[in-house]
């Protein structure tokens, strides 16, 4: 059964009824909004998180949660993270199981060959929500709903924070929040708001992202030695790079029409901005879908070690899986 993102973020309980759900899509600031919505509306509620590595590692795992009743919670709420086709066997084995259980599955993009997402969309019991990049529009009004009463928020503060931000929604949180607890007087100055967005901070990172994955190593190795890693946006520098891995990919599919490299890219939702149109223009050119394949294993490994490895030094992650795309860039 199929639901509409945007009608969900009004009213989740839509949803009550299916015991099972799966959000997927590059939307990684949409999903984790559900994720605080579907928090948000539980009361007495044990919540499990697990990934599906574990779930694959450990056969049993899920079956036993779920049949292991909670004695002091109502009802246990389990989010599956990183997931893809190979949990169908562990979702379809629960699913008569489940009594007082609800179960939240979280993919990345899932085209339409994919059986996990044919699964949920002809269920009748369980449900199905793609999580789609968001457009100019939809950003500038989480920014103005989330900052409702604030003074001083005008259309040029709202431009300002979406050009330096992009139309990445998790971005997008994480600086209203600054901006919230910079600003408790509710009087926004413009002119504390880019120091306080750390704005050359990213954009020296997206330069140093799309030298990798031009194949500049001696750009590359400069921009390694000058750009300034926050240990807060690790998350943050691995979904940038993500974003623009998965863009590539849907212009290696659109290029198998044999359309013009300029008109493709013209044609993207949501649109590229200009200034980045040469960029990516040049990094279609230097990644084909072998090379893309490769580089989107190599993030999810890393995404698994920053999320589960809380020993290892994650900004040596980000750094080695730098240089590691800048080498692919060059790979015949």
């Amino acid at each position: 059964m199929i639901f509409k993102s945007y009608i969900l973020e009004k009213d989740l309980n839509k949803i009550k009824n299916c015991k099972i759900f799966l959000f997927y899509g590059e939307n990684e600031g949409l999903k984790q909004d559900f994720k605080k919505l579907i928090k948000n509306n539980s009361k007495n509620v044990e919540i499990l998180r697990l990934f599906q590595e574990e779930i694959l590692k450990n056969k049993n795992i899920l079956f036993n949660e779920i049949n292991n009743k909670s004695l002091f919670d109502e009802k246990k709420i389990v989010f599956i993270d990183q997931a893809n086709d190979k949990i169908i066997d562990s979702i379809e084995e629960i699913s008569e199981k489940i009594e007082n259980e609800e179960v939240f599955i979280f993919a990345d993009i899932l085209d339409k060959k994919s059986k996990l997402r044919s699964y949920f969309e002809k269920s009748k019991n369980f449900g199905v929500s793609a999580c789609y990049q968001d457009n100019e529009i939809t950003i500038k009004n989480i920014i103005a709903k989330k900052l409702e009463g604030y003074q001083g928020l005008n259309q040029q503060i709202l431009n300002f924070i979406v050009e330096n931000t992009g139309l990445n929604r998790g971005r997008i949180n994480n600086e209203i929040s600054k901006i919230m607890s910079f600003f408790q007087n509710k009087k926004i100055d413009p002119e504390k708001m880019q120091t306080l967005l750390n704005l050359r901070t990213n954009e020296d990172f997206n330069n140093l992202r799309d030298e990798a994955l031009n194949g500049n190593k001696k750009k590359t190795n400069k921009l390694l030695a000058d750009t300034v890693f926050e240990k807060e946006n690790n998350v943050y520098y691995l979904n940038s790079i993500n974003q623009r891995i998965h863009k590539l990919y849907e212009i290696s599919n659109l290029k198998k029409g044999k359309d013009n490299i300029e008109n493709i890219i013209n044609g993207l939702k949501p649109p590229i901005f200009w200034k980045d149109k040469p960029i990516i223009i040049n990094q279609s050119i230097k990644w084909n879908e072998n090379k893309i394949s490769k580089a989107l294993e190599t993030t999810y490994d890393v995404e698994i070690k920053l999320k589960t490895n809380s020993s290892i030094r994650k900004d040596l992650l980000i750094k080695n899986l730098i240089v590691e795309l800048c080498s692919e860039a060059n790979a015949s």
